[in-house]
C-alpha cells in the first residue's frame, strides 16, 4: 500500500489513515502526499490559528452552561416545587431524568446533523431548544397546566444538551491547533459544570423558602433552632402553625423562569449573530481533512474494540458518578448529613472539578501522548478518596466535616478532570471518524449508565448505601481496563508530520 493510499479518507482504508511511518524518507513522502489533500475546495495549504477561536468557544460554552443550569433548575428548589405545584419525589426525579432520556432517544439524529450540516446548524438548533424549553416554563403557574408544560420544557431543553455536552471536541477540532485541543475541550466542559454549580446557588437565592411566622412568636436564637427542626415536619410552634407564603414563592419561581428564558434567548442571539462552523483556514492539517461518511464512520466505530474500552470505562464510571451527584442530598441524608451540607459539598466539588480539568488538560496538551497514564493516576487517586468518603459515611473512619469535605472535593475534582482526556483520546483512536459521531456515542453510553442507575432507585425499600458501593465499583472496574488500553494518536501523528512551519496567529 502506498503512502498516498494510506492517507486517503474513504471506506476501504480508513483505519490506516494517519499511520506514522518510521523512516525519515517515509515521513517526507507522507508530507508531500498529504498536503494536496488538506484542502477540500482548492484553498491554500496555510495553517492559521484565529484569535476569534476564544470567542467561538465562549459562545458555545455559554450555551452549554445555560443548558446544564436549566436541566438542574428544580433539584435545588425542590421544596418550593412541592409547595407551588404539589410535586412528589417521582415527579421531581422525572424532571431530572429528561436529560439522559433525550440523550438516549436522539443522539444519532444530532450526530447526523453535526456531521452533515456542520457545527453552526447543530448549535443553533440546540440553542433554540434551550430557549424554547425555558419559554414553555414561563406560560403559567396553574398546577394543572404548568406541570405538563414544565416537563415538556425540560424535555426540549434536554434535546439541546446533546450538542451542549457532546459537541465540545468538535469545537476544539475545528477551531484549535493540536497543542490546544484538550485544553479547549476542558474549557467547554468547565462551562458545563459551571452551569450545574450556579444552579445550586442561583436557584435557592432567587427562590427561597418563604416561611410565615406566627405573630405571637418571639424570634430569638432558641426559637429559630426549634423552627428549623420542627417546621419541616409541619408541626406546631408556640401553639401556632408555621406556614409558607406560597403566592410569594410562586412569584419568585416565575421571576426565576423569566430570567432563565431571557438569558437563553440572549445565548441564541449570540449564535445567530456570529458563529461559523469553522474558520476560513484550518488550525491544523487534520482540521481540513475529510472525515468518513456518516454511515461508514458509524459502522467503523461500532466495531472499534479500542474505542469501546474507553467508552465503557468512561460511560460506566462517569455516568454513575453524575447521577450519584444528582441524588447526593437523598443519599447522605440517611447518614445524618444535612441537605444544606450536601448542597455545599456538591457546589464546591463542581467548582474544584472545573479548575482541575483545566489544569490537567493543559498539562496533557504539553505532555502529548501520555493521556493513558494521566487517566490511570486520576482514577487511582480519585477512587481512593471516594473509598475514604464512603467509609466515613459508615463510621469506619472518622466522619467529621473535614473528612467528608476534603475527600469528596478531592475525589470529585480528580475524576471529573478525566472527562476531557476521554473525549480527546476517543477522537484520536477513532480518527478519521468524525469527532461528533465519536463523542456523542461516548456520551450516549454515559447517559445509558446513568439511567440504569436511576432506575434501580425505583425499587421499593432498596435504601441508598448500594449507591455508594456502585460508585466505587464503577471506578475501580475501569482501572484494569485502562491498563489494557493501547494508546493510539492517529490524528495527532498526522498533525505532527504534516506541519512544516509554525502556525500564524491572525488578528480577526
Amino acid at each position: 500500500m502506498t503512502n498516498e493510499n494510506r492517507l486517503l479518507v474513504d471506506g476501504r482504508n480508513s483505519l490506516t489513515y494517519g499511520t506514522v511511518n518510521q523512516s525519515s524518507s517515509s515521513l517526507q513522502d507522507s508530507q508531500q502526499t498529504t498536503l494536496p489533500n488538506v484542502q477540500n475546495q482548492g484553498e491554500s495549504n496555510t495553517i492559521k490559528v484565529y484569535k476569534r477561536r476564544w470567542y467561538i468557544l465562549t459562545v458555545y460554552g455559554l450555551m452549554s452552561m445555560t443548558q446544564c443550569a436549566v436541566w438542574n433548575t428544580f433539584s435545588p428548589i425542590s421544596e418550593v416545587g412541592v409547595h407551588v405545584f404539589g410535586w412528589d419525589t417521582a415527579g421531581l426525579s422525572l424532571l431530572t431524568s429528561w436529560g439522559p432520556i433525550t440523550y438516549v432517544l436522539c443522539t444519532f439524529q444530532f450526530s447526523w446533523i453535526l456531521d452533515k450540516k456542520g457545527l453552526r446548524p447543530a448549535c443553533l438548533i440546540s440553542a433554540f431548544f434551550v430557549a424554547a424549553g425555558t419559554g414553555l416554563r414561563c406560560i403559567t403557574t396553574e398546577r394543572a397546566v404548568a406541570t405538563p408544560l414544565i416537563h415538556l420544557g425540560q424535555f426540549i431543553n434536554g434535546l439541546g444538551g446533546i450538542i451542549g455536552y457532546g459537541g465540545a471536541p468538535v469545537v476544539s477540532a475545528e477551531w484549535f491547533p493540536a497543542s490546544e485541543r484538550t485544553t479547549a475541550t476542558a474549557i467547554a466542559g468547565a462551562f458545563n459544570n459551571l452551569g450545574l454549580a450556579l444552579s445550586f446557588v442561583i436557584g435557592p437565592y432567587l427562590v427561597p423558602l418563604r416561611k410565615l411566622y406566627p405573630n405571637n412568636t418571639t424570634m430569638n436564637a432558641s426559637t429559630i433552632f426549634v423552627e428549623e427542626v420542627v417546621v419541616d415536619n409541619y408541626t406546631y410552634l408556640s401553639n401556632s402553625f408555621i406556614d409558607y407564603d406560597i403566592p410569594k414563592e410562586r412569584d419568585d419561581l416565575m421571576l426565576y423562569m423569566y430570567y432563565s428564558c431571557g438569558w437563553s434567548v440572549f445565548c441564541l442571539l449570540l449564535f445567530l449573530i456570529y458563529f461559523p462552523s469553522k474558520p476560513q483556514l484550518p488550525p491544523s492539517p487534520t482540521a481540513s481533512m475529510q472525515r468518513l461518511e456518516f454511515k461508514v464512520g458509524l459502522k467503523k466505530l461500532l466495531v472499534n474494540r479500542t474505542f469501546w474500552l474507553l467508552c465503557l470505562t468512561f460511560g460506566v464510571s462517569n455516568g454513575i458518578l453524575g447521577c450519584w451527584q444528582g441524588v447526593l442530598d437523598v443519599n447522605l441524608s440517611d447518614h445524618g448529613v444535612s441537605q444544606d451540607m450536601a448542597g455545599w459539598l456538591g457546589f464546591y466539588g463542581v467548582i474544584a472539578a472545573c479548575v482541575a480539568a483545566l489544569c490537567v488538560a493543559r498539562v496533557a496538551d504539553i505532555f502529548a501522548k501520555q493521556m493513558k497514564w494521566f487517566l490511570i493516576g486520576l482514577y487511582l487517586s480519585g477512587g481512593a478518596c471516594f473509598t475514604i468518603f464512603v467509609l466515613a459515611l459508615i463510621s469506619v473512619v472518622p466522619d467529621t466535616a473535614v473528612v467528608l469535605y476534603s475527600t469528596y472535593i478531592i475525589a470529585n475534582l480528580l475524576l471529573e478532570a478525566s472527562s476531557p482526556l476521554f473525549f480527546e483520546m476517543a477522537c484520536e483512536v477513532t480518527y478519521p471518524i468524525a469527532e461528533g459521531i465519536t463523542n456523542l456515542v461516548l456520551t450516549l453510553v454515559n447517559s445509558i449508565a446513568g439511567l440504569l442507575f436511576l432506575f434501580v432507585q425505583l425499587i421499593p425499600n432498596i435504601g441508598t448505601m448500594w449507591e455508594n458501593w456502585c460508585l466505587l465499583g464503577g471506578i475501580f472496574v475501569g482501572i484494569p481496563v485502562l491498563f489494557l488500553y493501547r494508546e493510539s494518536y492517529n490524528r495527532l501523528d498526522i498533525d505532527i508530520i504534516v506541519e512544516e512551519k509554525p502556525k500564524e496567529e491572525v488578528k480577526s
